[in-house]
């Protein structure tokens, strides 16, 4: 009987496993047939929660696990992670600062929703909520996090400013089951 239990946990494992695997994989043929160019006009393209976060999972930097994303409501995602930024900076090349160092160091659970609008190939991400180790940053204080964090470390990240989706991307239509992304030109 206990033989009998260790071999279904066993294929069970083995099953949540080869899901996770195709979900990267479908994710990643999506990307790679959108990044091609060769997509005709007007083909939609979904791309589930799960996929994104088998996707994410894989891709993700050095300092960041357990990555999860949310499709909330029409136009609202949300992601969340294990990130420790010490190791995410140093990953990027990037040396923390003693204070930066003792503030941030350890992981920390973080979560973000975000609005994400877009048409005529162009897109905008207003960052709604971001929380860190159980507090709400919000206001001011996310304003200065996205100005001395986010942006000297990422300056091509666009937050809460248009712009180009790239790829002939016409929109993306954030839902509760799939992001579409709608190819134009």
């Amino acid at each position: 009987m206990r033989n009998r239990s260790i071999w279904v946990i066993s294929l069970l494992f083995a099953g949540a496993l080869g899901a996770a695997i195709s979900d990267y994989d479908s994710a990643k043929q999506k990307l790679d047939r959108i990044e091609s160019d060769r997509l005709r006009s007007g083909t939609r393209v979904e791309l589930t929660a799960r996929e994104m976060t088998a996707w994410v999972e894989r891709e993700a930097p050095q300092g960041v696990r357990s990555p999860r994303i949310q499709l909330v409501a029409p136009e609202v995602a949300s992601g969340s992670a294990l990130i420790d930024f010490n190791k995410v900076q140093k990953a990027q090349g990037y040396e923390p600062g003693w204070l930066m160092s003792k503030l941030l160091s350890g992981e920390h659970p973080v979560s973000v929703t975000a609005r994400v609008r877009s048409a005529n190939g162009h897109a905008t991400v207003d960052v709604q909520k971001v929380e860190i180790s159980g507090v709400m940053i919000d206001g001011k204080t996310l304003d200065f996090l996205i100005q001395n964090f986010l942006l000297p470390m990422y300056p091509d990240a666009a937050v809460g400013r248009p712009f180009e989706l790239g790829h002939r991307i016409e929109k993306l239509d954030v839902e509760p089951a799939s992001v579409g992304v709608v190819i134009g030109r």
